[in-house]
């Protein structure tokens, strides 16, 4: 089995980035945690700032991989495009969020891509990632 997380704006700044929402802990240092704890499952990880190199990755791996993690951070709740490609690929889409977005600012509870999603998965942490990996798992 093969997953792909995509991590989308201000995801690459984990651990240091507002603490109190988001943890202490960087993705370069969760990872390993998540392949280790999946020896058989292939958990592979791109991030981007960008929404088009966002959605060239998910075309890129939407009809090899049995399926994406994807935390659009910030394009979740601006993006038609990330909703339409997601439409679009052969794998599901797990839409994950660290923080609960609905505690959080108003503009916040509103999802772009959230219909185009196989669920969602927010709250947890960085454990909202596991949590999408075990709902992709032929296992779960």
């Amino acid at each position: 089995m093969k997953i792909q997380i995509i991590n989308g704006p201000n995801l690459n700044l984990l651990g240091v980035r507002e603490p109190g929402i988001y943890g202490s802990e960087s993705f370069e240092v969760f990872l390993p945690k998540l392949q280790e704890r999946y020896p058989d499952i292939e958990i592979d990880y791109y991030q981007s700032n960008v929404e088009g190199e966002l959605i060239n990755k998910m075309q890129e791996v939407g009809f090899s991989c049995d399926g994406i993690v994807l935390n659009a951070g910030a394009y979740t709740h601006t993006s038609i495009a990330l909703h339409d490609c997601i439409r679009s690929l052969r794998c599901p889409v797990i839409e994950v969020h660290i923080s609960n977005v609905h505690q959080r600012e108003e503009f916040r509870h509103k999802s772009m891509i959230s219909a185009a999603c196989k669920g969602v998965i927010c709250g947890f942490g960085l454990d909202s990632y596991r949590l999408a990996i075990e709902a992709l798992s032929p296992l779960s």
